[in-house]
């Protein structure tokens, strides 16, 4: 009989610096046998939603956190009993949680372990670039406490969240041996911290009853319902108490959380970082809209899916040809412009999880056909929430139709690390001059923004004369390429 030893996974980190995932559903149980990479569970970003394999061949000892938690990258959430000749075929992240906590390996030790033959879990990570955390007890008796060093693995430093309440507390007195970094936030669990965030309630305002103040479930839900006096609390009126996130009949209260808060912080993050430009140009798009009738009716597009967006994506394509500091990136850093030889086409997409800017990579080698195809896969992947990580990054220039919405020309912000991003407005028939004369046509607004640092305004007005110039007359293509 082979000897059997347990083997604890952390989450991992599933994007490119993503700190935190929520478990949206298990799918295995304590004491399912799984197989080496079987889907165990399916966890929500920042970006997208991602079925999590499992990295080792075994039977599943213990579930750490529950459906709904949110948890931060490199904490343990699922334990195996596996064999012990083959405890890590996968070479994966994991470390033994079997004798004692100061026997498993560190979370930093099991990640420079990672290969990538294990789907979703990145390259080898060389090193921690994280601090070591140290490991608090709850012990009310203690009035010592030695250091426990415990590195994770590297994960970009995740910002302080500001509470919601407006109203200055006093926070409790802190115990003697507690180190001025244990008395930034009140004690607690993580599916604590995740409820009070979802009721929108500040852990400094609620009085832990736990040992050693430890804040549990039931502090909680007692200080949303009111039965629990707040630490140290002044007087605070019913506008105070909507504030801390009490309930009301007159608001509600939505956890920011996700692509909402993904999509929120990178709207910020462009918007006061590039200094953006908008121009705008109405075009007489009758012969697109004939062009596209005449596609659509050939053998070669039967069956296929094509739009306005298809051609004005093409012809976006063409015009960057032309115009190539529209394709390019301002490298802070390294004070560089990188221009891109290649074309990774996003397409804004709005979906039931809010806004993501998935994209098409090499676009620009692709065909009329080639192109439809891929749009269409595009967008039905990302309105059923299972776009890749990987589609959600890399993007060179973007593309949002607003022209769905009814809407005619907008400001659209840059997708962060692009310089431009065209809007499609929607095609109406209005009066316009043809051959001299009066008539009823159709026409469609554009609108471009892009980064005043990396695209002057004559590259800019130059590329959006192109794009007019394709989609009123697609014959001018032949003299461009």
């Amino acid at each position: 009989m082979s000897a059997t030893m347990i083997k604890e996974f952390r989450l991992p980190d599933l994007g490119e610096g993503l700190t935190e995932s929520e478990i949206l559903s298990w799918k295995v149980a304590v004491g399912d046998t799984v197989t080496l990479n079987q889907v165990i569970a399916e966890v929500e970003t920042a970006k997208a939603v991602v079925e999590l394999p499992s990295p080792f061949a075994g039977t599943v000892a213990a579930l750490h956190e529950q459906a709904g938690s949110v948890v931060e990258v490199g904490k343990p959430i699922v334990s195996f009993e596996v064999d012990d000749a083959g405890a890590s075929p996968s070479g994966a992240s994991g470390s033994d949680a079997g004798a004692s906590p100061g026997d498993a390996p560190s979370p930093a030790e099991g990640a420079a372990k990672r290969e990538p033959n294990l789907v979703g879990y990145g390259a080898v990570v060389e090193k921690s670039g994280r601090p070591a955390r140290r490991q608090r007890s709850f012990d009310a008796g203690a009035t010592e406490r030695e250091p426990v060093r415990e590195p994770i693995p590297a994960v970009a430093p995740v910002p302080a969240v500001a509470p919601f309440s407006t109203v200055e507390t006093t926070a409790p007195p802190a115990v003697a041996s507690e180190t001025a970094a244990e008395q930034e936030r009140p004690r607690s669990t993580p599916p604590v911290r995740k409820l009070a965030r979802d009721l929108g309630i500040d852990l400094e305002l609620v009085k832990g009853t736990g040992p050693g103040g430890l804040i549990t479930r039931s502090d909680v839900q007692d200080f949303a319902s009111g039965s629990q006096a707040q630490v140290s609390a002044p007087e605070i009126a019913p506008a105070a108490a909507s504030a801390v996130g009490v309930s009301t009949e007159r608001e509600t209260r939505t956890p920011i959380k996700g692509v909402r808060k993904f999509t929120a912080a990178a709207m910020v993050q462009s918007a006061f970082t590039a200094p953006h430009v908008t121009e705008f140009l109405t075009v007489d798009v009758t012969p697109t809209m004939e062009l596209l009738t005449r596609l659509k009716a050939s053998r070669e597009f039967a069956g296929y899916k094509l739009t306005p967006l298809t051609i004005a994506a093409k012809a976006v394509l063409i015009a960057l040809r032309r115009n190539p500091s529209l394709n390019s990136r301002w490298d802070d850093g390294a004070q560089e412009i990188v221009q891109f030889n290649y074309v990774n086409l996003g397409i804004a997409a709005a979906t039931p999880r809010g806004l993501t800017v998935p994209n098409i990579k090499d676009a620009d080698r692709m065909t009329l056909l080639e192109l439809s195809t891929a749009l269409s896969a595009l967008t039905d992947t990302a309105r059923s929430g299972k776009t890749s990580p990987a589609d959600l990054t890399g993007g060179t220039i973007s593309i949002t139709n607003i022209g769905v919405f009814g809407i005619d020309a907008g400001t659209p912000i840059l997708n962060p690390g692009e310089a431009a991003i065209v809007a499609l407005g929607s095609v109406r028939k209005a009066p316009w001059v043809h051959n001299d004369e009066l008539a009823v046509r159709q026409v469609m607004s554009l609108s471009l923004s892009f980064d005043h640092r990396l695209v002057d305004g004559e590259q800019g007005s130059k590329f959006l004369a192109d794009l007019g110039a394709i989609l009123s007359d697609p014959a001018t293509v032949m003299t461009m390429i």
